[in-house]
């Protein structure tokens, strides 16, 4: 009885074993996914790993004989959803087989496959995709098949939001290591670099013990991080998170800028000093000299008067690339990281008074360095301008002019730290030193860089400081896109019922790259799109956004993207600079009550109000009825792939409305 009992628990067990194998060695794996993409529309993905010698069918029949294909059925609360398999994306390897006696073909995936269902469901209530997903495969002349049950949570949008927020997080984070950096930088001017054994000694010797001394030295660089970020943060609340942004975007402001930085380049070549007021200095020096925590304040702030002349230019520089982030807290992170950068050297030395021994004496290299941050100024001044050239169209700084000044002034700084130029005020140079070798040779070989873009060669390394290839004379590269468009033609080539009319204002000032076809009205984009019953792509730019143009430069430059762009897309491009007035009739009150007079007011405008952002590049995606297509603000990211993505799902996106 007990042999028997044991036969009969074994013989189950191995029947139990089998299943258990069976079960794992099944040829067709699958893992569900689903994903809100905006209020309106849901993504549910099914992955499926494929075993060896194993295909699965698609869903999409290969013919209309095709009678094998594997087939998503919602449940019953969801089939109102349903979508038909025209709207599916499969994402694997596919082969297409013909059978040999019908006119029958089938699609089939090996090793893995992805479909992805986009599916219409606005109803916040729904929480979880239900159903079933029939699969059918062939594993030689066998045809396994099986019933995956299907309940999956929907991820809701806010991991979206929490990317933005991580992506904004690290932007924030490298502006202040760039300015932190340039504040290390600014040490070596002339200006500061003099003051730092003075003022250490001063402290330590001036203190009654090392540790108040130290305490004195780490005020002291307090003080300055306070005096350089404090104005910017009194800006921002006073005037609103837009001040900064406005001033380093305006003409008026970029004419500024340009003399300014002219007359910063001369006065580094040694023409006449420039300094704030000395009564500034001397009053900022008498209330230092009273002791005392106030007394260390106004220390730190005769520094940054008396280095006003080496440390302004950068100043400037930097809140003017901070500000165009449309982000209200980059020029006060900016300025808190250029502090921190000028401000550590005092402290560091003051805790460690022997380091001093190991700086080098003040001497002829503080002028060297002097003028060469005057070149540097004066390719800065170019930049300036060329913001202004761009907004007024005056055509003074095309791109291959411009790259002539730059060339020849990063040229002539080469030939100064080879000792090939001298100035009044420079000192006599024996020999050349292994790090000003080094400099001239950096000098030169950018000088080199910059010439094949005289013909219209890319340079995505200065894709957003220099003028767009639009604005180039003679372009080799734009040539090709030219002839493309003649020997393919254009789709707004024929205004008829069943074409577009092409674009007509403002087409005599603006121009976008790669041969796009462009309007720069909304008006006149948005019935261009309800004509060829595409969706828009909405570009909000600048002719001084540098983002901008690196994103074009190394994103929509990307063939797969030129190509959606292209073809499923109408693209308006609205810039929130343009000086160009508006007519009586299309001028009207922005939220404030003010006056809108030029086209680029009207844009921004209509991009703070619309979507509640002030930033540059901006893509939005809209319906034929001008509705986004998504709550996605996509910026400025240099992810090819990801912005394909994008595309596609935009596109999928109309499709189902």
């Amino acid at each position: 009885m007990k042999k028997t009992f044991y036969s009969l628990l074994f013989l189950f067990g191995l029947i139990l074993f089998n299943k258990v194998i069976a079960q794992d060695i099944k040829p067709v794996q699958f893992a569900f996914n689903a994903q809100r993409v905006n209020d309106s529309l849901v993504l549910l993905q099914i992955k499926a790993r494929i075993a060896k010698n194993t295909e699965l069918f698609s869903v999409k029949k290969g013919s209309a004989e095709d009678p094998f294909v594997s087939v998503l059925q919602l449940d019953s609360s969801l089939v109102k959803y349903q979508k038909t398999t025209d709207s599916i994306s499969e994402k694997g390897i596919l082969k297409i087989v013909k059978d040999a006696a019908s006119t029958a073909s089938y699609r089939l995936f090996s090793d893995s496959v992805e479909y992805n269902y986009l599916l219409k469901i606005s109803d916040k209530t729904v929480k979880k995709i239900k159903g079933s997903f029939t699969w059918l495969a062939k594993s030689g002349a066998e045809f396994p098949s099986g019933v995956e049950n299907i309940s999956v949570t929907v991820n809701e949008s806010t991991s979206q939001e929490s990317k933005k927020a991580e992506g904004k997080s690290k932007s924030l984070w490298s502006i202040f290591l760039i300015c932190f950096g340039t504040g290390l930088l600014a040490i070596i001017t002339p200006c500061v670099f003099p003051l730092i054994p003075v003022t250490v000694s001063f402290f330590l010797k001036r203190s009654k013990s090392r540790v108040e001394g130290i305490r004195n030295a780490v005020w002291y660089s307090i003080s300055i991080i306070s005096i350089y970020t404090i104005p910017t943060l009194l800006l921002t609340i006073i005037f609103g998170d837009k001040v900064l942004y406005t001033i380093s975007t305006h003409p008026v402001s970029n004419i500024l800028f340009f003399i300014i930085f002219i007359v910063f380049a001369i006065s580094f070549f040694g023409a006449f000093e420039l300094t704030l007021p000395n009564s500034w200095a001397n009053k900022a020096d008498q209330k230092a000299g009273k002791g005392g925590i106030l007394g260390i304040f106004f220390m730190a702030l005769t520094l940054v008067i008396v280095s006003f002349s080496c440390t302004g230019p950068l100043v400037g520089t930097l809140l003017g690339q901070t500000s165009t982030n449309g982000v209200s807290s980059a020029p006060i992170i900016g300025m808190l990281g250029f502090g921190a950068g000028l401000a550590l050297p005092f402290s560091l030395f003051a805790f460690f008074p022997s380091m001093m021994h190991s700086l080098p004496k003040s001497g002829g290299w503080l002028n060297s360095v002097k003028v060469t941050f005057g070149f540097i100024e004066l390719a800065l001044a170019m930049k300036f301008l060329s913001n202004v050239d761009l907004v007024y169209h005056w055509h003074l700084l095309d791109r291959d002019v411009f790259l002539v000044c730059w060339i020849v002034i990063f040229g002539l700084m080469g030939l100064y730290l080879l000792g090939k130029l001298k100035f009044s005020h420079d000192s006599d140079l024996p020999f050349l030193s292994v790090p000003r070798l080094f400099f001239a040779i950096i000098a030169f070989c950018f000088s080199l860089y910059m010439i094949p873009g005289l013909w219209g060669a890319p340079l995505k390394l200065l894709s957003g400081f220099i003028p767009p290839a639009t604005t180039q004379e003679f372009n080799l590269e734009d040539l090709e896109y030219k002839i493309d468009k003649l020997n393919t033609g254009s789709s707004y080539s024929k205004p008829d019922v069943t074409n577009a009319i092409p674009p007509v204002k403002y087409v005599d000032k603006l121009e976008v790259p790669f041969g796009l076809t462009a309007y720069f009205d909304l008006k006149e984009g948005m019935a261009a799109a309800k004509a060829l019953n595409k969706p828009v792509m909405l570009d909000f730019t600048g002719h001084s956004c540098a983002n901008c143009r690196k994103m074009e430069e190394q994103v929509w430059k990307n063939p797969e993207v030129l190509k959606r762009i292209k073809e499923n897309f109408v693209l308006i491009s609205l810039y929130v600079d343009e000086s160009t007035e508006l007519s009586d009739e299309e001028q009207v009150l922005n939220t404030k009550g003010q006056k809108i007079t030029t086209v680029g007011e009207l844009n921004l405008e209509y991009e703070v109000t619309k979507f509640g952002f002030n930033a540059q590049p901006l893509y939005k995606f809209l319906d034929l009825n001008g509705n986004p297509l998504s709550n996605i603000n996509y910026g400025y990211d240099q992810d090819v792939q990801k912005f394909i993505e994008h595309l596609d799902a935009m596109k999928m996106a109309f499709d189902k409305k």
